[in-house]
């Protein structure tokens, strides 16, 4: 099995424990900074229509059309996307990665940005999606991204892209079937995002309160 399918099946056999965990705030880091983090970000720009890629059960959605903002969410996993639906009406979709970069699932409209926050985890699907986002999003259109900060994994292990374990750690249910997710070091994304033709406009470091140390970066985009 590779390692993007078996990413999508930790997800599917989690997604109850996910749906869980999310309604009931398990991740204090979401509750206390990276959800408001990655919201007021998108606000500063000007962009009225967007799309949630990798949506899970679709808070960032419902968030964002809270503001006005006419979002729609993706995720491969249909019991997440079920969730969605239930919670927020006929705003979300199944759709995976590859069926967005292939065709296969077919795009509606260009959005004036996409936003992918946390749900960067396969090293090649990554890069093909960043490679075609342009399937997406508008011409000179944004392209929002949240994952885990470098700076956590330099103070545990050694600072270099790679596969790392601990897909699940830290959560308070039982999560089942851990995965191994790609990591990369802030040269590295710079160095992906310009391959991809997209230009670094924005970087943010989201801090949390207490310990005061970086837990995520949100980079904000332009298509080229």
């Amino acid at each position: 099995m590779d390692r993007a399918t078996s990413i999508l099946d930790s997800w599917q056999a989690n997604a109850a424990n996910w749906i869980a965990t999310i309604d009931h705030g398990e991740i204090a880091s979401r509750i206390l900074v990276t959800n408001a983090a990655i919201v007021q970000t998108i606000l500063h720009y000007p962009i009225e229509s967007i799309l949630d890629i990798g949506c899970g059960e679709g808070w960032l959605t419902r968030a964002l059309q809270e503001q006005g903002k006419s979002a729609f969410g993706v995720d491969a996993i249909p019991a997440l996307i079920e969730n969605a639906l239930q919670k927020g009406g006929n705003h979300y979709a199944v759709a995976s990665f590859q069926s967005i970069v292939t065709g296969a699932y077919p795009i509606s409209q260009h959005y004036d940005a996409a936003v992918i926050n946390f749900a960067l985890l396969d090293e090649e699907e990554t890069e093909s999606l960043l490679q075609r986002i342009r399937i997406v999003v508008k011409e000179r259109g944004f392209v929002f991204i949240q994952t885990l900060h470098p700076l956590v994994i330099a103070g545990q292990e050694p600072y270099v892209s790679g596969w790392k374990e601990g897909s699940w750690n830290g959560m308070k249910r039982d999560f089942v079937q851990p995965y191994q997710w790609y990591f990369r070091t802030m040269g590295d994304w710079v160095r992906l995002f310009s391959l991809a033709g997209l230009e670094v406009v924005q970087l943010e470091e989201p801090v949390h309160p207490e310990t005061e140390a970086p837990i995520s970066l949100i980079f904000v985009l332009r298509v080229k």
